[in-house]
């Protein structure tokens, strides 16, 4: 088994009766890696999440977590795996400190850990009040402080930016970030791809249970053939130079595929001296939206 992954899941199926949540879905995710698992709503995505944390046994496939086969494994607490759902739900009438103690008891976590976390939270000030009293974002800290009080060598969050201002969502993935440099894999199920895409090593997109694309951003944008964008205030000037540049212009741009790219980028800073020019790759969102269609397209065929 290789001890360098966090998740290995090969050819995963599970039927819910009639129903195929998933087919044939395949993905690694190393240790000290972050992955985005994207998907509209009824992709797989929870299914995907509550086979990894043992709730369901997948009806085919192989699935590993921390180097374990999930089958093999007769006490799910001994691996390490912590976990944010969408909708974080405690107690209301318990204090901050109250609930991490209650969940640092069921794992068999000495109270210490609880005092360094709500400190490492922001929480302290208010470790002692109602939960009741407490804000979106503080909840959403306390819940996310409650996933990773057993040291997570496996972390899976479900849109743990969602609802959060800038300045709370870049707390949470400054922690992503700190879980990382530990050697956490780290599984994040979002919609909010602008926010996650400079985030992320890996992403796997699911519809309707399969999946559709996996990998780093490069490799995505490799095999969606979208384009780059190139502009530059100089443009016009380029174009009149080198007018063949007219055939590659979209609007106030031009669109570059991988071999146009390099060939232009010499042309301006050689024949046209433009040093004046930015690249826009394509971004998450792009591709994301790119693989949707294709999807609706082959839908539409069949």
């Amino acid at each position: 088994m290789n001890s360098c992954l966090a998740v290995s899941a090969s050819h995963i199926h599970h039927k819910f009766a009639d129903f195929e949540a998933l087919r044939d879905v395949s993905f690694d995710v190393k240790r000290g890696q972050t992955m985005a698992l994207l998907g509209h709503n009824g992709a797989g995505k929870s299914t995907l999440i509550k086979i990894l944390l043992g709730l369901i046994n997948p009806s085919g496939g192989n699935v590993s977590v921390l180097g374990k086969q999930l089958t093999a494994v007769k006490n799910r607490a001994e691996l390490k795996i912590g976990y944010l759902p969408e909708n974080v739900s405690f107690y209301d009438k318990l204090t901050g400190k109250e609930i991490l103690n209650y969940f640092a008891a069921l794992k068999g976590i000495g109270k210490v850990r609880v005092v360094q976390l709500l400190e490492e939270f922001g929480l302290e000030y208010a470790q002692d009040r109602a939960l009741k009293t407490y804000s979106k974002g503080m909840k959403q800290r306390l819940g996310f402080a409650q996933a990773i009080l057993c040291r997570p060598e496996l972390l899976l969050l479900d849109e743990p930016t969602v609802g959060l201002d800038p300045v709370a969502s870049q707390f949470m993935y400054s922690k992503i970030d700190e879980l990382k440099q530990q050697g956490c894999g780290v599984i994040v199920c979002t919609h909010e791809l602008s926010l996650i895409e400079n985030n992320i090593d890996i992403a796997l997109i699911l519809a309707k249970g399969q999946a559709l694309a996996s990998g780093t951003l490069a490799d995505l944008r490799l095999a969606s053939g979208l384009k780059t964008r190139l502009t530059s205030p100089q443009l016009a000037e380029a174009i009149a130079l080198q007018p063949q540049l007219a055939a590659l212009q979209q609007g106030d741009g031009l669109l570059l595929d991988k071999q146009s790219k390099s060939e232009v980028v010499k042309l301006l800073t050689g024949d046209c001296q433009v040093f004046d020019f930015s690249l826009k790759e394509p971004a998450l969102a792009e591709i994301y939206h790119f693989y949707m269609g294709q999807c609706a397209q082959l839908d539409e065929v069949s």
